[in-house]
């Protein structure tokens, strides 16, 4: 074989064949050893087919001429070119004789070869000979060959001595291992396979980035709080190289950054890429990008075509558009198949489906079986869906492992469950858990349970949390906290400047905008006040036409003052009728005025039963002296 220098000196062919040796996952990033690097997928490309061909023809007549005259070169390049063929028959006597006169690139193809032909033992021992001699290809063929065998510590003494001359599926087969048993140096040859074009290797570095990213709260897809030494490494960088070569989980992942960063027409390029290359997730996300954009027909050929490849996102999306366009059957079929393809939240929609239509029973039987595998809001539904047919002790265990799996609206519904029961201390534990994690309702809960225990400043931030997020009722007891604190108004006077609105009046007009009827009163009064009387009366009219007793009555006082009596009499009927004492008074008075003395003794006698204690006393005198008069 002749000794490493002589070994040396014939370094021509430096590349693995990917498939023969097991060189690598990502096939497109390892080929046979050939001349200049080059294997026949990059030649293809380059020049035209035909002309290849013949150039090909060309240069392996002149090289097997130059092997049978004896030259080593020759039976090397000759040997590779026909197994790259698949020819080894032919390219085995090559192969020994150029190994025989000492070419390590020959070696290193003979053991592709041998391997090829189901002789790995064979192959491991010319992989030898030429990882020995300095060949990085056969130092990372020998580390394969001792990983499958179990031998890690062989393993990776050759796959160092093969990255550590720049190989790239070296570098990558050593951080596979090193990744496989935990050593904190795998990320490092992953980098240095990456930077040198391996895509598989560059995916991986870009989600080992991420989950660092993801424990440390790191921003690692835009390169910032990175660790020293990788200020221009970046998730996104590195997802991208791997995407540009073809990679189609990583042009997924690429597509979900882009997506996540607003850059929705790139994310949308990437998902395609992936999409068309088979991805079923990517061509999901697509549909729901296409979807967004108002293309509900593009994104269900998307969403078909990722649920026929297993995708049970995709089934899911399916079933809620046919769902939504009330066609039952079909939406039905579509999240059967997400339930087949092992996503929980199909049978999560089956429940809700059938529950939309009446179906309780199989509805039941759906949130249940999505429940015991874990679905949290099927968990809840499942509760309720007990607690309305009349079972709150089955219910509560479903209600209590939502809830501990992190539901929102369980933790809820739980404070509902025990405050029914007077178990208050138990309830508030549920409000408080829920409205920690932003339910809105679940704070206000809170914030009126600290007013009655008195704690002012804790039902305060509560009722902000709740008001903030939108609930009219909070919005109004916040305002009746702040406004408890303001000194009493001093009262209007004509030609006076209206006073600014204060942090109060502005919670109660939001409540009021609402629909909040006692909001609405309290925001009319506030303006009445400024004097502001058409905007009082706005605000009342709003309270009273949604049923408000007050809103009526404060309206027919600011109709009375205008001298509009009648319309002020419809609204204090109104507000009479609803049980307002006081509207009952004044129509009595009203009566009494006009004369209609027995009216007035009706309205009386309304005033009374309907109170309070001052309002039933002066309609008692009233109805006396109503009396005397009829009688006198």
């Amino acid at each position: 074989m002749g000794d490493r220098a002589t070994l040396l000196e014939t370094g021509r062919f430096e590349r693995q064949h990917a498939e023969g040796a097991a060189e690598a996952i990502d096939h497109a990033d390892a080929a046979p050893e050939t001349t200049g690097g080059w294997n026949a997928a990059a030649m293809d490309a380059a020049m035209d087919f035909a002309e290849a061909t013949a150039d090909t023809v060309e240069t392996e007549a002149r090289h097997r001429s130059a092997a049978d005259g004896g030259d080593t070169a020759s039976m090397s390049v000759l040997g590779a070119m026909l197994l790259r063929r698949g020819d080894l028959d032919g390219a085995e006597p090559y192969l020994r004789a150029a190994t025989a006169a000492g070419d390590r690139a020959a070696a290193n193809n003979l053991g592709v070869l041998l391997h090829q032909r189901g002789y790995p033992d064979e192959a491991a021992g010319w992989w030898r000979v030429a990882a020995v001699a300095g060949s990085a290809a056969a130092a990372h063929a020998l580390g394969r060959h001792h990983r499958e065998r179990g031998d890690e510590p062989a393993a990776e003494y050759w796959l160092r001595q093969s990255a550590e001359q720049g190989h790239a599926l070296g570098a990558y087969a050593l951080a596979d291992l090193m990744e496989h048993r935990g050593d904190a140096g795998a990320e490092r040859w992953l980098r240095v396979a990456a930077e040198q074009g391996h895509r598989e290797a560059a995916y991986r570095l870009a989600r080992a980035l991420e989950r660092r990213a993801d424990q440390s709260g790191a921003d690692t897809r835009t390169g910032e709080a990175q660790p020293a030494g990788d200020t221009d490494d970046s998730v996104e960088q590195w997802y991208r190289q791997a995407a540009a070569r073809g990679h189609r989980r990583a042009a997924l992942h690429l597509g979900a950054i882009l997506e996540k960063r607003g850059e929705v027409k790139e994310a949308g390029r990437w998902y395609l890429t992936a999409a068309k290359d088979g991805e079923p997730r990517a061509a999901c996300a697509l549909g729901f990008l296409l979807r967004d954009a108002g293309d509900e027909e593009s994104a269900a050929v998307w969403w078909l075509r990722a649920a026929q490849d297993g995708d049970g996102n995709a089934a899911n999306a399916l079933g809620a558009l046919h769902a939504a366009r009330g066609e039952y059957q079909t939406a039905e079929r579509w999240y059967r198949a997400a339930t087949d393809a092992g996503d929980v939240n199909g049978s999560y929609n089956l429940g809700l489906l059938f529950a939309a239509q009446g179906r309780t029973a199989q509805a039941e039987q759906w949130y249940r079986r999505a429940a015991y595998a874990g679905h949290r809001e099927a968990a809840n539904a499942l509760a309720i869906l007990l607690l309305q047919a009349g079972d709150p002790h089955g219910a509560e265990p479903w209600f209590s492992k939502a809830a501990e799996a992190g539901s929102v609206d369980a933790a809820f519904n739980l404070g509902i469950l025990y405050a029914g029961r007077d178990d208050d201390r138990t309830a508030l534990d549920w409000y408080e858990r829920a409205a920690a994690a932003g339910h809105t309702e679940a704070a206000l809960q809170v914030g009126m349970a600290r007013l009655r225990d008195g704690d002012e400043q804790e039902a305060e931030r509560h009722l902000r949390c709740a008001a903030g997020s939108g609930s009219a009722e909070a919005a109004f007891r916040l305002a009746t906290v702040l406004d408890a604190r303001q000194p009493a108004p001093e009262p209007h006077t004509l030609g006076q400047p209206q006073t600014p609105k204060s942090e109060c009046e502005e919670w109660y007009e939001r409540a009021a905008e609402q629909g909040h009827r006692r909001a609405q009163v309290r925001v009319g009064m506030l303006a009445a006040a400024r004097g502001d009387v058409a905007e009082a009366a706005r605000w009342y009219r709003e309270a009273a036409e949604a049923g408000s007793r007050n809103g009526a009555f404060n309206l027919g006082l600011l109709l009375a003052r205008e001298g509009n009596e009648r319309e002020a009499a419809l609204w204090w009927s109104r507000a009479a009728r609803a049980g307002h004492g006081r509207a009952a008074l004044r129509l009595a008075l009203l009566a009494a005025r006009r004369g209609e003395l027995a009216e007035g003794r009706r309205w009386c006698a309304r005033a009374e039963e309907l109170g309070p204690t001052e309002v039933a006393e002066r309609a008692a005198r009233l109805s006396e002296a109503l009396h005397h008069e009829l009688t006198a």
